[in-house]
């Protein structure tokens, strides 16, 4: 069931204040036809804002909003065909679970034969097949999120947007519906803006991740090179965890780490007192010389495969997290004296 509507969308230039609050700072963003982009960032971002002007709920904006070439700022919500996903499920109360996801096509004039055809096929799709005379209180809220799924792809949208869809559901059913909708949206292949501030969600769902700090989008590439390339320090403390670790300056391109020589990352700060490294960029070993331990391990903490060890630097007190293999980390109990080697072949400095 492939999009006949595989459009491309580019936002340029976008500006919203409220008040004297800028939402969004010359935001732009271009999404191929048929990609998935999430837009990650804490509450109050400008990543609502940015989904509310290409929705068209938001009109009071500066800049540019092109869909296969056309600038739609001036088309009402109505008029853009935007198949939307909102946190809350919204499904209609008296209506069939087949009733709510046939309503956009019988709004449109579609007779009653061809959209309930078209509204079941799209519950097969979501994994429903079989619930389509139930009503939406008499399902689960992560088959309620499904038929609201159901529902916007039931238009065939230019655009899906996806606004924190998840975030009301319990961990289990968020992490399989997460799933669910990579799988459909690859399946359907419309175009897809998904707006959410969990670094996990973005990371497993999108084709690329747009960081946004302060309504400025801080860098949007695929999900492995904003976690392992951060482009600014703010996308480097704002995705996954990090360690600010001492530095002194060798030279224009290298830095020592608690005597241990690191490269400086190309393109990044030269002039800094804190490198940023990530806890699995950091290694322990049990100290083979009492006087000689750079650390000591105060906390382990089990996260099934991964066991995150926090440990005290002996020269200056500082706590560091350094994550590895849970088999590994057998070895290391709460008073271990430990050498810690850092492992980054290349490191970003604090501004």
């Amino acid at each position: 069931m492939i999009s006949e509507n595989r459009v491309s969308v580019e936002l340029k230039g976008l500006r919203k204040v409220y008040g004297t609050a800028v939402a969004l700072d010359n935001f732009s963003l271009d999404i191929a036809p048929g990609e998935l982009v999430a837009l990650l960032g804490p509450s109050g971002c400008g990543k609502t804002t940015a989904l509310r002007i290409l929705a068209g709920l938001d009109t009071d904006h500066e800049g540019q909003i092109i869909i296969n070439g056309k600038d739609i700022a001036s088309i009402p919500a109505n008029k853009r065909n935007m198949g939307m996903v909102f946190q809350a499920y919204s499904l209609f109360p008296t209506m069939t679970v087949l009733e709510n996801v046939a309503y956009g096509l019988r709004v449109r004039k579609v007779d009653r034969e061809k959209r309930n055809k078209k509204a079941q096929e799209l519950l097969d799709l979501v994994g429903l097949g079989e619930m389509g005379a139930r009503l939406g209180h008499q399902l689960s809220g992560g088959q309620q999120q499904r038929v609201a799924l159901a529902r916007a792809l039931a238009i065939q949208p230019n655009v899906l947007l996806l606004d924190e869809p998840l975030s009301a559901l319990d961990a289990q059913v968020r992490t399989q519906l997460r799933d669910e909708i990579k799988r459909i949206q690859i399946e359907v292949g419309t175009t897809t803006l998904f707006v959410t501030h969990d670094q996990e969600e973005a990371m497993a769902i999108a084709d690329r991740v747009g960081v946004m700090r302060h309504g400025v989008l801080e860098q949007c590439a695929p999900p492995q090179e904003v976690y392992l390339n951060p482009a600014t320090v703010k996308v480097a403390k704002f995705v996954g965890a990090m360690n600010l670790m001492p530095v002194e300056i060798l030279s224009s391109s290298s830095v020592s780490i608690y005597g241990q020589s690191v490269a400086l990352r190309e393109g990044g700060n030269v002039a800094g007192t804190m490198a940023l490294v990530r806890p699995e960029q950091l290694s322990l070993a049990l100290a083979k010389t009492q006087g000689r331990a750079s650390a000591t391990v105060f906390n382990l903490t089990f996260l099934g495969p991964l066991t995150r060890i926090s440990v005290r630097m002996t020269g200056d007190a500082r706590t560091l997290f350094v994550s590895m293999p849970s088999s590994a980390a057998l070895e290391f109990v709460a008073g271990s004296l430990v050498d810690v080697r850092v492992l980054a072949t290349s490191v970003l400095l604090d501004a």
